[in-house]
């Protein structure tokens, strides 16, 4: 007789789990460049896909059916009995997801740069077996559960899997182009959208608590819903502490808080938090957190730095760095057995060794995996495709964004009118005055107050533009993940006006108004002659083709 409270509890964790995917596709997409945001999000999609096959097929038998000490069995297609107190088909699903959040991590730290079938047949191999073998000894019965590892909802058998392998994928991968210069100095590559990579860090933590929570697989008892309220406020607590904490720590070292690299210390402290979630207090998940915290920065600095590996989105030091910590973490911070609370170092030991048999494992075989791709179908996309971006030429997008598309089929689509036919014009003759364009540049925080200004004095017809420039004192020094961004180009707004009825001494009188602080970067203004002016629809030239009194 099953639980239909604990069936529900499993089967909302899987829909939980699931959405994270959605999640790291944000991320991930945000902490990259534009030009690779389809490419970004089929990977993520066919992960989760290809993964849900393979771990169906063979995948699932080798991580659970049997308890043998170093691999499962084979159950192919899932045809045995892995019921509890809730249905078989409930606890495959909630397993299934867990082994594509696994897959999926790899995917950001090889952005930008793999060719898509490569990572096809790497997700294919990892969820097939790489994943199930080490998640049997830690879940399945195998030996690191008989030893009494910890890792109550996947810091080591999920993520640090996922980060090992990003490690090992993007070492082999090489770098993007542009990302070492000469010198070996790393070069900042800011991603497109941080709206993006924000929304996908609060989906991630909101599933986290599915992650964790449900992890429990049951509500039946006082303990088990305990328990769960429990992990929550832990998880929660773990994630609120890293992120406060890399703020500052980021306030501090590049003199201004780093949003990218806050993001990610959300991610840490949910990383982190996962292993000993169930086993320690709410003071334990804040020093977890805080801990972790310190991880990220300075790992994801020592892996870009040092190593010289490149990892668009911290992926390798948010859940392999963050995963190894949280997990060796529990053996200090458990209140059942962890060294803090006078446990010795038994389990300290053997979270320890857990960790390192799992990178052991995951390294040598993704080693393999990733340099027998290289040698065959190729690792890595060509230099012209990659500089071209992965959309246009692995998936044949134009864009990701419809506002960036080609405008080329919007004139097939208006219906043309003959030219006599058009608004008939009686008098193409306006006032004998002076055409005058004005060009302004100065900072985007500026805009909305230039804007009003301009409307005061009778300019409403503007044209504006994103533009990048500098003036002769190339810009500031920022950071942008620890890496100093080459500000030699800073992001301006550009606004041109034609004038002819407002004097020019009054336009720029009132856009020095507008623009003044006193500070570098204020702005230039740029005055041009204009010989003529025609409009389209009705054939007005000069002074009436700039009047829209129709």
């Amino acid at each position: 007789m099953f639980a239909a409270l604990d069936t529900i509890w499993v089967l909302l964790g899987a829909v939980l789990v699931f959405f994270m995917q959605a999640g790291f596709a944000m991320v991930e997409t945000g902490f990259t460049r534009a030009k690779n945001a389809g490419n970004i999000i089929m990977k993520n999609l066919m992960d989760f896909a290809v993964g849900t096959l393979v771990f169906w097929a063979i995948g699932f038998g080798l991580m659970f059916a049997g308890d043998g000490p170093f691999i499962g069995g084979l159950d192919f297609f899932i045809r045995g009995d892995y019921s509890q107190s809730f249905p078989s088909s409930a606890f495959v699903i909630f397993q299934t997801v867990f082994c594509a959040t696994a897959a999926t991590i790899v995917s950001g730290a090889m952005a930008e740069r793999t060719k898509f079938s490569s990572y096809l047949v790497y997700s294919l191999v990892i969820s097939a077996v790489i994943y199930p073998i080490s998640g049997h000894w830690i879940w399945g019965g195998g030996w690191l559960s008989q030893l009494g590892f910890h890792d109550f909802a996947g810091s080591t058998a999920v993520h640090m899997v996922g980060g090992v392998a990003a490690l090992v994928g993007a070492k082999i991968l090489g770098p993007r182009i542009g990302k070492y210069g000469k010198d070996g100095k790393p070069r900042a590559i800011p991603g497109h959208s941080l709206p993006l990579g924000a929304l996908g860090v609060f989906i991630l933590w909101f599933c986290w608590f599915g992650f964790n929570g449900c992890s429990t697989v049951s509500m039946t008892g006082d303990d088990a819903i305990r328990s769960a309220a429990d992990i929550f406020v832990t998880t929660n607590l773990a994630a609120a502490t890293a992120t406060t904490a890399v703020m500052i720590i980021t306030w501090i070292r590049y003199k201004k808080p780093d949003v990218s690299m806050t993001l990610n210390g959300s991610l840490a402290g949910l990383v982190a938090i996962t292993a000993g979630c169930d086993a320690v207090t709410p003071v334990g998940a804040f020093f977890i957190g805080l801990i972790a915290a310190f991880v990220v920065v300075f790992g994801i600095e020592f892996i870009d730095k040092v190593l010289k590996i490149d990892d668009p989105v911290g992926a390798i030091g948010v859940h392999g760095l963050c995963g190894a910590t949280g997990t060796l973490l529990t053996g200090l911070f458990a209140v059942d057995g962890g060294l803090f609370y006078g446990g010795g170092f038994k389990m300290l030991g053997v979270q320890a060794l857990g960790v390192a048999a799992v990178i052991a494992w995951v390294g040598v075989t993704m080693t393999v995996v990733f340099q027998v791709i290289k040698r065959t179908i190729g690792l890595r996309v060509p230099k012209n495709e990659e500089t071209a971006g992965l959309d246009i030429i692995e998936h044949g997008l134009t864009s990701s964004y419809a506002d960036f598309m080609p405008a080329e089929n919007e004139a097939a689509a208006a219906v043309p009118v003959p030219v006599e036919a058009a608004v008939p014009v009686v008098s193409t003759a306006g006032p004998d005055v002076k055409l005058t364009k004005v060009v302004v540049i100065t900072r985007q925080s500026k805009f909305e107050e230039l804007k009003a200004a301009l409307e005061q004095i009778g300019i409403t017809g503007l044209t504006v533009t994103q533009v990048l420039g500098c003036g002769m004192q190339k810009g500031r020094r920022e950071y942008y993940r620890g890496a100093e961004v080459e500000t030699t180009l800073l992001p301006k707004v550009k606004l041109e006006v034609v004038i002819s009825k407002v004097p020019l001494d009054l336009l720029i009188a009132t856009v020095r108004r507008a623009l003044y602080t006193g500070a570098v970067g204020d702005g230039k203004i740029f005055v041009y002659d204009v010989e003529n002016v025609v409009k389209v629809r009705t054939g007005e030239e000069g002074y009436a083709a700039l009047q829209d009194e129709d």
